[in-house]
């Protein structure tokens, strides 16, 4: 009996601590090759529990995406401190969060437990293909959720990365479940040497990638750059959170955003300030400030950043771009908005027991479903409001050719946590799947400038405040990615598919 129950507890507490073990592959950690041990680990479990029912296998793969996302988004949590009524709901948010999303998991055990899974090729195969088709779906289904994918692991490894402007991440992410889980053939019942030949063919394939990664980006180094004939300049202002929940003073917070982002009268500049930095008005009152943007910038000077706009009834999280006396040259609404934390979903059943967004405010921020390049001095840019920077794959809508990726963002709702540097892993993977340069301007963030390789040209951390500046781009053309989208994933899903009947076939 008590051996019984010692079972029944290792179906939680061994794919749970699994599932936590691996969550230190993300970013800032990147042991990204714990993730060898971790996916054999608990295939292996699988495979020796298979026999115990399909709700069994669910449990396991339940339990292993609670351990991981526990542990990856804890900081959920910071973003219900900042008002009282939210704060009996951290607990909840603590927990209950992870357990929804490690269902995803338990989902994609569950169809692996569907098929005979035995000690061999095939369920590697099997197992990469539910879980990431499994993690694909869980980036689109209730609005999305594409963070900390499997394939985030590889962030600070961007010889590994350059693939990706062929195959985007969701491929990427099949290819890197298949590789993670090679070395559990070493217990498979093959000969040695067929184990040696497939240990060898992953080395050699992770090797020929690494290499073709490395000449990618040496190419790329000796790319001439090209002249903007105007200095771009990233503002990272470092304002408190606290400041959406107190009357402060917008003429300070502007003459302080002048103050640090030093106007030249005489030179051509782009400043670029972060999301929602004037947090008490929104767009329409900046008239009412406009006299401190005449007196300090020229006519040679534009300038961007995010503020709400209000326009009838309804509220949108916007990108602006200003001339020197505040009057609007273009205008985007955000079109992907995070749930509770800028829409209450099914809002008038929630709003009655005195539940609203987390941000300032009861009414619901309205999302736009446009996104137009915006053209600046001959230079054109992709707007991108914060949270949108997960999504690959649905970016451009115009299909139109652009320059850079502009991506401003307040990541303060994040606290001191691993939070912001999970938000800037995604930066780097847009880079390259686009073959853009990024722009990020982050408030209590990770800004910086980062090259169509991945490559980080400069930042300033979450903890500090400054400026960027820059006036030369180094031009890349449409990768295929861009061009052919996410089709070649579902691609090699068939052809996985194929070579698992194949080889039930052969034996």
């Amino acid at each position: 009996m008590t051996l019984l129950l010692q079972n029944k507890i290792l179906i939680y507490i061994i794919p749970f601590l699994l599932g936590l073990i691996t969550s230190y592959s993300l970013p800032p950690y990147s042991f990204f090759f714990i993730n060898f041990i971790t996916f054999p680990l608990l295939l292996l479990y699988l495979l020796s529990n298979h026999s115990k029912g399909k709700w069994t296998c669910f449990k396991i793969g339940w339990m292993f995406g609670f351990g991981y996302f526990i542990s990856n988004l804890y900081w959920i949590t910071n973003s219900l401190t900042f008002e009282e009524i939210f704060k009996p709901l951290i607990p909840f948010a603590l927990i209950l969060i992870p357990l929804f999303l490690g269902i995803f998991y338990g989902i994609a055990i569950f169809a692996c437990s569907l098929f005979n899974l035995k000690k061999n090729f095939s369920s590697i195969l099997i197992f990469s293909i539910f879980l990431s088709l499994i993690e694909y779906v869980r980036s689109f289904i209730f609005g999305g959720f594409p963070w900390n994918l499997i394939a985030y692991s590889w962030t600070d490894y961007l010889n590994f990365l350059q693939i990706v402007s062929f195959t985007g991440t969701y491929l990427f992410n099949l290819f890197s479940i298949i590789f993670f889980l090679i070395p559990a053939i070493i217990f498979f019942k093959y000969k040695k040497k067929t184990k040696l030949f497939s240990l060898a063919i992953a080395i050699a394939i992770l090797t020929i990638n690494f290499i073709y990664g490395a000449i990618t980006i040496k190419n790329n180094n000796k790319i001439d750059e090209t002249n903007l004939n105007f200095t771009i300049k990233i503002i990272s202002p470092k304002i408190e959170i606290n400041r959406f929940f107190q009357n402060e003073n917008p003429k300070k917070t502007i003459l302080d955003l002048v103050k640090l982002s030093e106007p030249n009268d005489l030179k051509r500049t782009i400043f670029i300030f972060p999301e929602g930095v004037l947090s008490n008005i929104y767009l329409q009152d900046l008239k009412n400030y406009s006299y401190i943007f005449s007196e300090n910038y020229s006519d040679k000077h534009k300038i961007i950043l995010g503020i709400n706009s209000n326009e009838e009834s309804y509220i949108f999280n916007s990108m602006v771009v200003l001339d020197k006396d505040a009057n609007i040259l273009a205008k985007y609404d955000k079109n992907k908005l995070v749930p509770f934390g800028e829409f209450l979903p099914y809002e008038n059943l929630l709003s009655k027991f005195g539940l609203k967004k987390i941000t300032q405010g009861y009414l619901s921020f309205s999302a736009d479903n446009k996104r137009n390049i915006i053209n600046i001095n001959n230079i054109k840019f992709l707007p991108l409001i914060c949270y949108e920077i997960i999504y690959s794959g649905q970016l451009n809508k115009s299909k139109e050719d652009y320059d850079f990726i502009i991506n401003i963002s307040e990541d303060g709702w994040f606290g001191n946590s691993v939070g912001p540097y999970q938000h800037f892993s995604h930066s780097i993977f847009r880079a390259i799947e686009e073959g853009k340069n990024i722009i990020r301007s982050a408030n209590n963030g990770i800004s910086a400038y980062i090259d169509p390789t991945g490559q980080i040209i400069n930042s300033i951390e979450s903890t500090q405040k400054g400026v960027i500046e820059f006036k030369n781009f180094k031009k890349h053309k449409k990768t295929y990615f861009s061009t052919h989208g996410i089709n070649l994933y579902f691609y090699f899903i068939l052809f996985f598919i194929a070579l698992i009947l194949f080889l039930k076939r052969n034996r």
